[in-house]
């Protein structure tokens, strides 16, 4: 079964959902509601968790979370855990409650404490479950306006310093900020999420790739860690195979055809469109190539010059 790829470190910040089992209400009544957020509280005094948004919906949750320790695994194991055990016991029932293992997205949060803080408080809005988000008792956005006083463990200061550093005037400006798009059509910044791992700039992208993914091998069990390899273009992979073996040699034709069906992510179908043979070529020509190195140490290391100049050598798919 796939795995989610999970990156943690001290102060990162994660977009979590868990939705509840066969789309099931997790949330039935008021009470439930009231303890699920005292398990937010008591993950902030045991895992050191720092909450900034949140929105409770019936049958899932929106949850802007910071992990000063990099212990996300530890948080949501308590949370989703410990509420669990309560509902099966209140309720008479045991099994999963969550759907499979919660979404946890990394942020780029300088890029996007905004735009994500007003998506998970508008989310009753879209689901038409009011029409102001004030409205909605369960989310922390009444909090963020001022009008209900705010739980010690809610950390409010991070996303209100955008607006201004008086807070009466954080919590106005960050209201116009949020409504702002109420009528209106707006971009999901979830749409920009990449192999539903990451949220953020190509910048941070790379830097998260390149500090945590670099050397990983491959794992068919998660399949994120594969979508975010450097993947080589064909083009690069013909010129550098050409400088090695030439344009005409039928050993260098071979290895285009191992080096694009190992590292393109390309099909093999159009692969084989580029040198006029069918997919089941490609795949022969792949076999004779990966056979031939197992003897031909020569071979080998003609390959991994290639694959360095590609810089494709440290992820193999």
């Amino acid at each position: 079964m796939a795995r989610p790829l999970r990156i943690t470190y001290p102060g990162a910040f994660y977009h979590v959902t868990s939705r509840g089992n066969e789309r099931k209400n997790v949330f039935k009544s008021k009470r439930d509601r009231e303890k699920f957020l005292e398990y937010f509280e008591s993950a902030t005094k045991r895992y050191d968790a720092v909450i900034h948004v949140f929105c409770l919906m019936d049958n899932h949750y929106h949850l802007l979370l910071e992990t000063p320790s990099g212990n996300l695994p530890q948080i949501m194991q308590h949370i989703n855990g410990a509420y669990t055990t309560y509902f099966n016991v209140k309720r008479g029932r045991s099994g999963h409650l969550f759907q499979g293992r919660y979404k946890a997205i990394l942020v780029d949060i300088d890029e996007y404490a905004k735009e994500l803080s007003r998506y998970i408080h508008l989310n009753p809005v879209r689901a038409k479950m009011v029409k102001t988000p004030e409205e909605y008792e369960w989310s922390s956005y009444q909090f963020y306006i001022g009008e209900k006083k705010p739980p010690q463990w809610l950390h409010r200061d991070f996303i209100l310093g955008y607006f201004g550093n008086k807070v009466s005037i954080a919590q106005k400006g960050y209201r116009s900020f949020v409504t702002a798009i109420l009528d209106k059509k707006y971009d999901n910044p979830l749409d920009e999420v990449v192999s539903s791992t990451l949220l953020g700039s190509p910048g941070f992208i790379a830097f998260i790739k390149d500090k945590f993914l670099s050397g990983k091998k491959p794992d068919k069990d998660l399949p994120a860690l594969k979508e975010l390899a450097d993947k080589a273009s064909l083009k690069d992979i013909f010129a550098e195979v050409e400088s090695v073996f030439g344009k005409q040699s039928s050993l260098g034709r071979n290895v285009k055809m191992f080096l694009c069906q190992r590292y393109t992510g390309e099909k093999l179908k159009y692969i084989g469109t580029y040198f006029g043979i069918g997919e089941s070529g490609v795949s022969q020509a792949y076999k004779r190539v990966r056979d031939k190195i197992r003897n031909d140490k020569k071979l080998e290391r003609k390959i991994t010059k290639i694959e360095k100049k590609l810089n494709v050598s440290r992820m193999k798919t």
